[in-house]
C-alpha cells in the first residue's frame, strides 16, 4: 500500500552522471532541519524510498561496489568512496555503500486514514527511541497494519535510524500525528475500532482482547513508563502479554510485533 500522500514535483536529479565532488565538499555533514530533507541509507531503506512515488529525492550516491549490486533503477547513483558517504551521513550509520537523501513524506490525516478503509492500527504514546520506532515500523507492514499513530511531539521524527531500523517500511505504513493520543483513540472508537492498550499490569490476555475484533487498534507505551493514565482510560480495554515470572516486561518492540501478529492471526496464508 502506498502512502497516501499530496503528489509532489517530479524528482530532481542527483547530480551529473558520474561526478565526483572534492573533498571540499565532504566536511562534517550538515544539520538536518527538523521538517527538512533527510538522509535515509541502507540497501532496504533505499530501495523501497526509490519504489515510492510520493518520495522526492534530492542526492542519490552509492559506492562502486554498492551500485554493481543494484537491481536496475529509474535513477542512477552518483558513485562515490566509502570514507566520503560515511561523512555525508551520521557517525556509526551503517549505509551498506548506498544513500540518498530526501524529502519527508507528509504525515497522513487520522480521518483519511480511517476513510481508506483501514482495519489495523497501531497507536504509539510517547514512544521516543529512533531504533524501536523503526522496529514498530517494521513490524507493523508484516502483519498487515497499515497506520501509526505517533504524537505530533515526544515522538522521534522519521529519520534515517528510523528508516534503517524499519528495512523500507516507512514507505508503505501511514504515519499519523496527532496532538492527543487520548483523543485520537476515541476517534478510532467511534469509527468502530476495538482499542486495545498494553499493560502489564491487567489481567486480561491480549488474545481474548482482540478476537473478534473487526477493527483493531493497538495501544503501546513508552520505554519503561507504559501508557499515560489519560491514554489508558481512553482505550476501550487493556491487555497483557502473558510472559513468564522471571521477567517483568518486555521491550516495546518485542511487545508491538508480538501484538501485531495476535489481532492479524489467521489473516495469512500460511505458505
Amino acid at each position: 500500500m502506498a502512502r497516501n500522500h499530496a503528489k509532489r514535483p517530479g524528482n530532481r536529479p542527483p547530480g551529473p552522471p558520474g561526478a565526483r565532488p572534492g573533498p571540499a565538499n565532504f566536511a562534517r555533514p550538515e544539520r538536518e532541519k527538523e521538517g527538512g530533507p533527510v538522509w535515509l541509507w541502507g540497501t532496504h531503506a533505499v530501495l523501497a524510498a526509490l519504489a515510492n512515488p510520493d518520495r522526492q529525492f534530492l542526492q542519490f550516491v552509492a559506492t562502486e561496489n554498492a551500485a554493481e549490486r543494484l537491481p536496475k533503477l529509474p535513477l542512477s547513483p552518483q558513485i562515490i568512496t566509502g570514507k566520503e558517504l560515511d561523512q555525508r551521513l551520521p557517525p556509526g550509520a551503517v549505509h551498506q555503500g548506498i544513500a540518498i537523501k530526501a524529502e519527508p513524506l507528509e504525515a497522513v490525516a487520522l480521518e483519511d486514514l480511517i476513510a481508506e478503509g483501514a482495519t489495523r492500527i497501531a497507536v504509539l504514546d510517547q514512544v521516543s527511541d529512533p531504533h524501536n520506532l523503526g522496529a514498530v515500523f517494521r513490524s507493523a507492514a508484516a502483519f498487515g497494519f497499515t497506520g501509526l499513530v505517533l504524537q505530533t511531539r515526544h515522538a522521534p521524527p522519521i529519520s534515517g535510524v528510523v528508516a534503517k531500523s524499519a528495512a523500507g517500511a516507512v514507505e508503505t505504513v501511514n504515519e499519523v500525528r496527532t496532538v492527543n493520543i487520548a483523543r485520537a483513540l476515541e476517534q478510532l472508537g467511534e469509527a468502530g475500532f476495538h482499542t486495545v492498550g498494553l499493560a502489564g499490569e491487567s489481567t486480561r490476555p491480549l488474545d481474548l482482547a482482540v478476537k473478534g475484533a473487526a477493527k483493531v487498534a493497538i495501544v503501546l507505551g513508552a520505554e519503561g513508563s507504559g501508557l499515560r493514565p489519560a491514554v489508558a482510560n481512553a482505550c476501550a480495554e487493556l491487555a497483557r502479554i502473558p510472559i513468564a515470572a522471571a521477567m517483568e516486561s518486555l521491550n516495546v518492540s518485542n511487545a508491538a510485533a508480538i501484538a501485531f501478529y495476535e489481532a492479524s492471526r489467521g489473516s495469512f496464508p500460511a505458505a
